[in-house]
């Protein structure tokens, strides 16, 4: 398996799925929105879109199964696995506001090979497969340089567990808040990964996620040079619900803001 040139395809499925979002966000009717559960809503937008992937991926990789958001696909065992979020920001979507995106991941025996991640609102397609580094739209990202915590710039996110997820963030707020050089919250999981990986974030945290949220953008930011685990400090992220991603620099100071809520997540 070429995954250099498999991931070129990908990119190409993403884009087209991208291109749907957008013209149908030019004719959206927000009426058509469902809840999933508290805050958590769906369109008939997500759902076509992952429709329209899965035609695609079916046909580049017919032995790999899916593990997708909207579960339009019938899971199935198998060693490979496309795991997709067809709109990753469905908020930001539905309200007209930027970012959202298409996340597509390949899995082997869990393990994500090849990630990309498209960004509708500035066509910007990150991408990486496994030990062949991290890129956007044609060139080489990497995560930032910044080794002090005070110039930092932070992403946060705000997972729709509020009650549970309220102390954390709270202490987290309450703790970076004027010690940091600022703090942003995307409402895109998979967008704020590429964020890290290009630099634009210095560090990013989130609890409550699935793996469509993050399996893509996971392997960008290690394939950009950073550093991803859950928030015990595990590599083995990808069987947690709770992420932290840095540029590796900031890692041990990042973890020891989040460790002391493991028990209450």
């Amino acid at each position: 398996m070429n995954l250099e040139s498999l991931t070129s395809e990908v990119c190409k499925i993403a884009k087209a799925g991208g291109k749907f979002l957008s013209e149908e966000r030019k004719v959206f009717n927000r009426n058509k929105v469902e809840e999933k559960n508290a805050h958590d809503y769906v369109s008939y937008v997500d759902k076509e879109t992952e429709k329209l992937l899965v035609q695609k991926l079916s046909e580049l990789l017919p032995e790999a199964g899916f593990i997708t958001e909207e579960e339009t696909v019938e899971f199935t065992e198998n060693e490979y696995y496309w795991v997709i979020d067809p709109l990753d920001g469905t908020t930001n979507f539905i309200h007209d506001n930027a970012p959202y995106c298409v996340s597509i991941a390949l899995t082997y025996k869990s393990e994500p090979i090849i990630g990309v991640v498209y960004e509708v609102c500035r066509d910007e397609c990150f991408y990486a497969w496994k030990d062949g580094m991290a890129h956007m739209n044609g060139n080489q990202i990497s995560v930032s340089n910044t080794g002090d915590m005070n110039k930092a710039l932070v992403g946060l996110d705000l997972p729709y567990n509020d009650k549970q997820y309220k102390p954390v963030i709270n202490h987290l707020m309450n703790t970076l808040y004027g010690n940091v050089s600022s703090i942003r919250i995307n409402g895109s999981a998979a967008m704020s990964l590429c964020y890290v990986a290009i630099g634009r974030f210095d560090l990013w945290v989130e609890a409550y996620i699935k793996p469509w949220d993050f399996m893509a953008g996971a392997l960008i930011v290690q394939e950009a040079g950073g550093m991803i685990t859950d928030y015990r400090g595990s590599d083995n992220f990808v069987k947690s619900h709770h992420i932290v991603a840095t540029n590796n620099l900031l890692h041990e100071n990042t973890l020891s803001l989040v460790t002391p809520f493991i028990d209450s997540l």
